[in-house]
């Protein structure tokens, strides 16, 4: 059977849709609910559903966002949205995320039906049949990824450059903005390396550089309270980091400048 996921902040609606289509007529079963951004990250991971009906305004969610990771992570997922957000701009971007039908709150019976079987034929055409292609999902669905969605994956490298932009002063991890951005960790690095050419830790360290190098112009700063205002734990970090990036100290470039 094709399992199902449904994601919104209301339980009402959940509970609607849960019971009132009957999901057997597609050889569908809803195996999971989740109620904001996050819990619906995590149980994307743990449950691995073939189709997702998903609000984009809830608590603690990102919808674009939330959009294109499920899409470059798991390209065979189908996505329906299921939204009370009236925004044609906003909805043709969903579409060219990946989602499949995106669908106005209110939605009568009929639409939802339509999008349940357009996702199944989807789903069919790809050679997914159900639950027993699971195993191969969980162990190739990561491998296949990165050689689809690029649409998705330029989304999610955008939004991880802006992050890592406004957090660079502080200790900021691969972790955290792969969190942001509704990503694995795995998934977030390979993106990075191919939309970018480098690494999380070539970009934060590239950024820390460039606004240091602003910093230097103020003769006010000694440059162990630069290090410290781009983020660096130590001096002797940063100046090696710097060293390597522009070919000389940070006292070389303030002199030369």
């Amino acid at each position: 059977m094709y399992r199902v996921m449904l994601v919104d902040d209301e339980p009402i609606i959940v509970e609607g849709l849960s019971r009132s289509i009957p999901w057997e007529k597609w050889n569908c079963k809803v195996v999971a609910a989740a109620h904001n951004g996050l819990e619906g990250r995590k149980a994307i991971e743990e449950y691995r559903p073939d189709i997702i009906f998903m609000d984009i305004c809830m608590p603690e969610l990102d919808g674009l966002a939330m959009i294109a990771a499920i899409h470059s992570q798991f390209p065979d997922l189908e996505v329906c949205v299921l939204t009370g957000y009236r925004d044609f701009e906003y909805a043709k971007e969903a579409i060219r995320l990946g989602v499949t039908r995106f669908l106005l709150k209110p939605s009568d019976m009929g639409e939802l039906e339509e999008a349940i079987e357009k996702m199944c034929e989807n789903l069919k055409r790809k050679g997914i049949t159900g639950e027993e292609q699971e195993s191969a999902k969980g162990a190739e669905g990561e491998q296949e990824d990165l050689s689809q969605g690029n649409d998705s994956g330029s989304f999610i490298v955008k939004n991880a450059l802006a992050y890592i932009e406004e957090n660079y002063t502080r200790k900021l991890t691969l972790g955290e903005v792969a969190e942001k951005t509704y990503v694995s960790q795995w998934h977030l690095s390979k993106l990075l390396n191919r939309h970018a050419g480098q690494s999380f830790s070539d970009i934060l360290n590239h950024v820390r550089i460039e606004h240091a190098k602003e910093l230097l112009r103020d003769p006010s700063l000694r440059i162990g309270e630069i290090s410290e205002q781009v983020g660096f734990l130590d001096l002797a970090h940063f100046s090696r980091v710097f060293k390597k990036q522009e070919g000389v100290t940070a006292n070389e470039y303030r002199n030369k400048i």
